[in-house]
């Protein structure tokens, strides 16, 4: 994955979040909650990314 790729999946990822935050009425609760997962989904994916964290196998 390219670097520029990984500025463009976090410049949506940011504006998508904004975007929820001021245009969809919800509790300040919720939107703290939904803030931090997204955050650590991002802050997951970009060190798989780089190589730091290795591919996570999930089995349900």
């Amino acid at each position: 994955m390219t670097l520029l790729n990984i500025i463009i999946v976090l410049v949506v990822v940011g504006l998508v979040l904004w975007l929820i935050n001021n245009y969809i009425p919800m509790d300040r609760k919720i939107k703290s909650i939904l803030n931090v997962v997204v955050v650590i989904a991002v802050a997951i994916w970009l060190l798989q990314a780089f190589g730091l964290l290795g591919a996570l196998n999930v089995k349900i």
